[in-house]
């Protein structure tokens, strides 16, 4: 039998985290969320531009990501900035420990998207840039946009 791929379908990405970081390693992993959360998610209103990784007690964690209270729910509606547990294998998280103890490495989540019915957390292991590093990734792009249209204006005419 031939299964189906499943369908990747994005909630919230986080583009300034490829600007702020390099990144070293990227981990998807399951999320741990309540009925009202997912209800949000589906409705695409989601913000992880200031979330982060955490590790606490041998377990993954996302802390700082904003998922807003369900419009419709009730008073049994869940916290917006609560921390989530991320779903992760043991030797993953074991090897990830001991690197963001060193210093200057941390756990970005870099999107948040569905894949099938399952809601899914694209992690990387980052060490922060410098500013002249920032500077030269955009010195880079911009040479790199400028050849792109120097091309095409070469093919057109």
């Amino acid at each position: 039998m031939s299964e189906k791929p499943r369908e990747i379908r994005s909630i919230a990405t986080n583009k300034r985290a490829r600007f702020e970081f390099h990144i070293l390693e990227e981990l998807e992993c399951g999320i741990a969320l309540t009925g009202t959360e997912l209800k949000t998610l589906r409705q695409g209103r989601c913000s992880i531009q200031e979330a982060w990784g955490h590790i606490r007690r041998d377990e993954l964690w996302l802390v700082g990501a904003n998922i807003p209270e369900y419009a419709q729910g009730n008073v049994h509606n869940h916290k917006p900035d609560r921390d989530r547990r991320l779903l992760a294998k043991r030797r993953q998280i074991d090897a990830w420990s001991g690197q963001v103890k060193t210093k200057g490495t941390t756990i970005v989540p870099l999107a948040l998207y569905f894949l099938g019915s399952r809601v899914k957390v694209r992690l990387a292991l980052c060490k922060g840039k410098k500013l002249y590093d920032k500077r030269a990734d955009k010195k880079e792009k911009d040479d790199k946009r400028e050849i792109e249209r120097a091309m095409s204006r070469a093919r057109r005419g």
